[in-house]
């Protein structure tokens, strides 16, 4: 026994109890014991009896032919409820409701194709091909019910032996309009290598090949959709978003290609709900007020075009709030919908539209004497009339009495201006009739020639149809290894035009063909809800400008957050920023916080107004010192200049000019030379100042000492000495200054602490421990003097100059005592123009204390300027 035999009648047999109850069937397994070794696909349906008992469906067009195409199409959308009792045989299952137009359409352009290839006489040349066309009723049960009697070739019996003939077999089958009862079609017509191909079901499921090895469609598969859906919401900033889909394999199968490729694009959904249109009505109002009560504008509708009439028409019962539709394939393009203005500027992928030529004049081609002779024909006349064919006694109709113009009807079936799925219905049956002529014609000599009796086997044009590739119309036609077209898509957009009709305008393309980030093309301007120019918004939060940054809202998808300023010291240059980046260490944000820039630099410069003041009180100290000297030089041989130890005095005056002088080399941008110049000069000039003083304080201790008698101090202390004592005192400061400079000199840095927002430009110390011993020395000579001119404050005033070296030295003293603390707490610029203002205040303090008296006396007071004034203890 062959395996593959029971195997295929085990599961048609486990296939048809799930269905049994809805298409009333009386199963049984005859044959199993008599099954032949050597079976093969169509000879199985020979050799096992699979006994269907019931009732035979009638086509709703049909044509006899060499080799039969079936068609299935949902041209009713319900199927009629009966109740079984088990007790009579049950009544053929009949649809329901209104004719779909649309879906008669397609059935006609599949007669209109296969007639225009019987006349012609390129394709299938002496071959008449026909066809049998049926109504599914949108109905699962239906669609399997005509799957097995197109197997059976309407004889509702598999018969046993070998006396089936090759005439009425159908070879291969176009349908179903819809993916679920495509789905259940292919399960059964796979297992007998029947070829179906699809102008209609995208479900992405159906390109798996090891489930659907005999399924091909003419339409792209709804993972390019879903794709393209995707980036088209990306493209238009649309975040927040609410989802509807049919609750069948079309809509749930594409729902979630289109979230998965949401959420790569970092879309969030707020809602996502599901109908069907057989549900209660009560669920359709919860899918509505969902729709109403939501935040999100923009809805993506993975909707079947039956289920989504039925939502619409809820919709348009109650107001809602404006909304931007995005729509999928199935209903976008529907004409059928456009009269719910509410919708108007609705944008979705489409497929391109087409042109058929003499296809508008075959629809319309119907008379009253050819529409009598088919059923469903009468049917749509009578409903597109509101008249009856036949007099009846039931209903009260006018009877249709052949004037009847059916040019003048404004409905789907009379519509193609746009034909995009009629198109695809077309070419898979050119699809089909290229299979059927590779496989039985020859080309001979440039002519092809044909042979009807060739027998031909289902599985055979299941191979051809693999491997055809031509071009119809200009539109190129082909499958690749998942039997799937090349997926090209139109951006359709629903637009009022002058008179108020609601249009179908194509305003892009989408083509998965090309490169990555070239797929999606926008040509023209795109109209929105309420005939708005401006992109809708819907999104859950504002976008973050730069210089903010994201913070997810606790318990909300991610595309709800709050904006938050970037830390002090960080920025963020793009829009909806998750982080903030810290700026180098030389940079600071701008007030925006969206860029950094370069710090900026700050240093004590001779074009502040406190550099200006500084350097300005510096020369005029350095001129003051210099007049003094003048002074002091034009009068040396004046009483109170000889009297004071001149030679200290100019040398004084000289270590005060560069004292002075010393201070403008803080000011300006640091150097390297200029940092250790600075700091050595001021350590080196005011230690030669103070030791000149020291040794002036020095001389009149010593002077009054020589004044007693029997002492010869001052042979000790001579001019030698005083020299001596200063060049050593000072020797010892420039001492401790080259080792400062040798071991770690101070240099330029850049002080990146103190002000997070600036840069300090100033010179680092090099050694703490140089910088210190040099002020450290300094006091120390300060402290030395002041002690021995406190020693000799009590010696005749007039001749006395302890007393103004006193105050020179506590002003000194006192100046840099206070320094300290300042220099250390004061920031930047400030610590360079203390140590400069206690440099300016202690030269000053000095040459005022010591030198202005004398120069008072010279200049204002000159008869005070005489040997036996200054000799005079207590003159009168």
């Amino acid at each position: 026994m062959e395996l593959s035999a029971v195997f295929i009648c085990l599961k048609l047999y486990l296939y048809l109890v799930e269905l049994k109850s809805a298409l009333a069937l009386d199963l049984s397994l005859e044959g199993l014991d008599q099954m032949p070794t050597e079976a093969q696909d169509r000879s199985v349906a020979s050799s096992v009896k699979c006994k269907l008992q019931g009732s035979t469906r009638i086509p709703a067009f049909s044509m006899d032919g060499d080799y039969i195409i079936g068609g299935v199409f949902s041209i009713h959308y319900y199927m009629q409820t009966v109740n079984h009792d088990y007790t009579t045989m049950p009544e053929p299952v009949r649809c329901s409701g209104s004719i779909n137009t649309r879906e008669l359409r397609f059935s006609r352009a599949m007669v209109f194709a296969i007639e225009e290839i019987n006349n012609s006489t390129e394709l299938l040349p002496g071959i008449r091909l026909g066809y049998q066309i049926y109504d599914s009723c949108s109905s699962v049960p239906v669609a399997v019910h005509v799957a097995f009697q197109l197997l059976n070739s309407l004889d509702p019996v598999f018969y046993t032996g070998g006396n089936c003939s090759q005439s009425g077999m159908v070879m291969t089958i176009v349908g179903e309009s819809g993916s679920t009862p495509s789905i259940s079609m292919s399960r059964i017509l796979g297992s007998f290598n029947i070829p179906q191909v699809s102008h209609y079901a995208t479900c992405a499921c159906l390109s798996d090949k090891q489930q659907y090895p005999n399924f091909f469609r003419t339409i792209p598969s709804d993972r390019f959709q879903a794709e393209a859906l995707a980036k088209l919401v990306k493209h238009f900033g649309w975040t927040w978003i609410g989802a509807v889909r049919s609750d069948s394999d079309y809509g749930n199968s594409g729902m979630a290609s289109f979230l998965e490729s949401a959420q790569k694009e970092g879309i969030c959904v707020e809602y996502s709900v599901s109908f069907y249109r057989t549900h209660p009505h009560s669920r359709i109002q919860e899918v509505a007020d969902v729709i109403r009560r939501s935040t999100a504008v923009v809805i993506v509708a993975f909707v079947a075009s039956g289920d989504m009439k039925i939502l619409l028409e809820e919709l348009s019962r109650e107001p809602s709030p404006p909304r931007q539709w995005i729509g999928s394939e199935s209903w976008i393009t529907d004409s059928e919908f456009r009269r719910f203005n509410f919708c108007a500027g609705a944008i979705g992928f489409g497929i391109q539209k087409s042109v058929i030529p003499a296809f508008r004049d075959f629809l319309l081609n119907l008379s009253p004497s050819q529409v009598a002779t088919s059923p469903m024909l009468t049917e749509f006349w009578e409903e597109s009339f509101n008249c009856k064919m036949k007099k009846s006694p039931v209903v009260d109709k006018k009877i249709c009495d052949g004037t009847e113009d059916i040019q003048n009807l404004q409905i789907p079936y009379t519509d193609t201006s746009q034909l995009r799925i009629t198109n695809m219905v077309y070419k898979a049956v050119y699809a089909i009739a290229h299979a059927i002529h590779n496989t039985v014609c020859q080309r001979t000599n440039g002519i092809a020639k044909c042979d009807k009796l060739t027998k031909l086997e289902s599985k055979q044009i299941l191979a051809e149809l693999k491997k055809v590739n031509f071009s119809r119309n200009g539109y190129d036609v082909s499958f690749n290894a998942n039997g799937d077209p090349v997926a090209i898509y139109e951006l359709v957009n629903w637009q009022k035009s002058e008179t108020g009709k609601t249009e179908l305008v194509t305003v892009g393309l989408y083509d998965a063909s090309l490169p990555v980030g070239q797929e999606f093309q926008i040509n023209q301007s795109i109209t929105w809800m309420e005939d708005g120019t401006q992109v809708p918004v819907s999104v859950c939060s504002a976008s973050c400008p730069p210089g903010t940054r994201k913070v997810l809202q606790k318990g909300k998808p991610i595309c709800c957050y709050d904006c938050i300023l970037c830390p002090e010291g960080e920025t963020s240059n793009t829009t909806d920023s998750a982080h903030c980046l810290p700026c180098h260490k030389e940079f600071w944000p701008n007030a925006k916080k969206d860029t950094c820039i370069p710090k900026p630099v700050e240093f004590l410069s001779f074009e502040d107004i406190l550099g200006i003041i500084l350097a300005t009180l510096s020369v005029l100290g350095a001129c003051l010192a210099i007049m003094t000297v003048a002074i002091f030089f034009h009068h040396r041989t004046s009483p109170i200049v000889r009297a004071n130890n001149s030679e200290l005095s100019f040398l004084l005056l000289i270590s005060l000019t560069l004292c002075f002088l010393c201070s403008l080399t803080f000011i300006g941008a640091p150097s390297e030379w200029s940092c250790m110049l600075r700091h050595t000069a001021f350590g080196i000039t005011f230690v030669l100042c103070i030791s000149c003083v020291l040794g002036k304080t020095i001389v009149v201790l010593m002077a009054f000492k020589a004044t007693l008698p029997g002492s010869n101090v001052m042979k000790w202390f001579g001019p030698p000495q005083q020299r001596m004592t200063v060049m050593s005192f000072t020797f010892i400061q420039v001492l401790i200054c080259t080792i400062w400079l040798v071991v770690s000199p101070p240099f330029p840095i850049k002080n990146l602490t103190t002000y997070k927002e600036k840069i300090i430009l100033e010179c680092a110390l090099g050694s703490a421990v140089g910088f210190w011993a040099v002020l450290g020395y300094i006091g120390l000579l300060a402290a030395f003097c002041f002690v021995l001119a406190v020693l000799a404050r009590k010696l005749p005033d007039k001749f006395n100059e302890a007393k103004f070296i006193t105050f020179s030295m506590l002003i000194f003293c006192t100046v840099w005592i206070t320094f300290i603390p300042a220099y250390v707490s004061s920031p930047g610029k400030f610590t360079v123009a203390v140590e400069i203002f206690a440099i300016l205040s202690s030269s000053f303090g000095l040459i005022m204390c010591i030198f202005a008296p004398k120069c008072f006396i010279i200049l204002f007071n000159p008869e005070k300027n005489t040997k036996k004034y200054l000799m005079n203890k207590n003159p009168t």
